[in-house]
């Protein structure tokens, strides 16, 4: 009798596992080849290369140039800036405070105020603006320029062409306008007695004319002789607008002198809270109020 075959071995299960694994490592590592093989004919058989971090440049400074600034305080703020950056950064900024005064110093032409050069004062729009240790004075200053222009399209010169002024007569009253008011509401009726007495050829007695040409400080008193001064910016003494602006001012005040309030106002004094003016059209109230208040 044959003797009976045996069943088939069963293979266990965790070896056909193993074997399994196997297989797909080896079909994986044969793509791997694969794709090498043929990036490398790509790529003309060169390493691959990496790809350096992109560089993120510095933060930029900034300097603020509030509205009512002269010239000579904005080339201090400049200085001051440049300082703060070069400590910060280590490096010299090309931008200076001295090059900045001197960079504004030669008059020029600006378009809208005619064919005669004239002193940046006014001309230097007051805000924020950015800068790197590489921008100049030159790029700055024309930035400020560049901006000047751009808000000083936004006037409506009409009614000031009516009264016979000019653009520069209108920055100038600007000025003016910005130096003597806080309270931003008082801005129009500080430029209309600066027209009314305009229009009535009277002086314009605005002290802060005279501190600007005598350089002043705000924290000093005017004194008499100084009242009594000569001084091309001594609207007490010498009739109609000063030679230049004597700040740059900001929008709303060229907006206001553009656009005086229609009143019949000639004076104005300071109120004790050292914010708001007290405005009239008659002398004798003008005169009875500084007396109540202790002015001279």
């Amino acid at each position: 009798m044959p003797p009976r075959p045996r069943p088939p071995r069963r293979t266990p299960r965790s070896v056909v596992y193993r074997r399994r694994l196997v297989a797909l490592g080896v079909l994986a590592a044969g793509f791997a080849v694969a794709w090498f093989a043929v990036g490398s004919v790509r790529g003309g058989g060169e390493e691959p290369t990496t790809t350096a971090a992109a560089v993120v440049p510095p933060r930029p400074f900034r300097v603020v140039f509030p509205e009512g600034f002269t010239r000579q305080q904005m080339a201090e703020r400049v200085g001051a800036v440049a300082r703060i950056a070069e400590r910060e950064r280590g490096r010299r900024p090309k931008l200076s405070g001295r090059r900045y005064l001197a960079d504004t110093r030669p008059p020029r032409r600006e378009p809208g105020f005619g064919a005669q050069r004239r002193p940046l004062e006014g001309f230097l729009f007051p805000a924020t603006y950015d800068f790197t240790v590489r921008t100049t004075s030159v790029q700055l200053v024309a930035q400020q320029l560049e901006a000047f222009q751009r808000n000083w399209i936004k006037i409506d010169l009409r009614y000031a062409r009516s009264k016979n002024l000019t653009p520069y007569d209108v920055l100038t009253i600007a000025s003016m306008v910005e130096k003597e008011t806080l309270s931003p509401d008082e801005r129009q009726l500080v430029a209309a007695v600066i027209y009314n007495r305009l229009h009535r050829r009277m002086p314009l007695g605005i002290d802060a004319t005279l501190r600007y040409g005598l350089d002043i400080p705000p924290t000093e008193s005017i004194r008499q002789s100084q009242l009594e001064s000569t001084n091309a910016y001594n609207t007490r003494k010498r009739p109609g607008l000063p030679p230049t602006p004597i700040a740059s001012p900001g929008l709303a005040s060229i907006q206001a002198a553009a656009h005086p309030a229609r009143v019949d106002y000639l004076y104005f004094v300071r109120k004790p809270d050292k914010k708001h003016h007290f405005f009239t059209a008659s002398f004798a109230a003008f005169e009875r109020y500084k007396a109540e208040h202790g002015y001279r």
